[in-house]
């Protein structure tokens, strides 16, 4: 039985070291690590600073924002509401300072838990999307570092 053999500028068993570079470069560049760092000698990009914070990722919002128009309204022209919303917070003063300098209609409700489940030492937070720019509202809250979920309230 023959062995096979490596036709010129290939390798059998082993990737050429150019790939493992390029490819932690392509996975960099993606947004994902590799499982292992790069083997030492190898141009791939360095990773970020130790203990860098990294920035929260986004709360997801979980409320149909395509149903909603212009003016943060949804239904029938002849019955248009607007959807209320809810989140948590901690219970501080300062978190609440935070929350009412992005969102005018938010209305702090302590000692509730509604549908998001506040916990001991959260406040519960119920906002309108009937509101200027009700979008850019919804994506700053989100963005705030004690906000888990933005979901909608049935006021029920």
């Amino acid at each position: 039985m023959t062995r096979p053999t490596a036709r010129p500028g290939r390798t059998i068993g082993r990737l050429p070291r150019p790939l493992p570079t390029a490819l932690a470069l392509v996975l960099a560049a993606a947004g994902c690590a590799p499982d292992h760092p790069p083997r030492p000698g190898t141009n791939a990009a360095t990773p970020a600073a130790e203990g860098a914070a990294s920035p929260k990722p986004r709360a997801p919002i979980e409320i149909d924002l395509g149903a909603l128009d212009a003016d943060g309204l949804r239904g029938p022209a002849d019955g248009k509401v607007a959807v209320a919303y809810e989140f948590t917070i901690p219970d501080t003063p300062e978190a609440r300072a935070r929350v009412r300098a992005i969102d005018a209609t938010v209305e702090f409700q302590p000692g509730s838990r509604g549908r998001v489940g506040a916990g001991e030492g959260e406040c519960l937070c119920i906002g309108s999307t009937h509101q200027p720019d009700f979008r850019a509202v919804l994506e700053a809250l989100a963005s705030l570092p004690d906000v888990g979920r933005i979901v909608e309230c049935h006021l029920e």
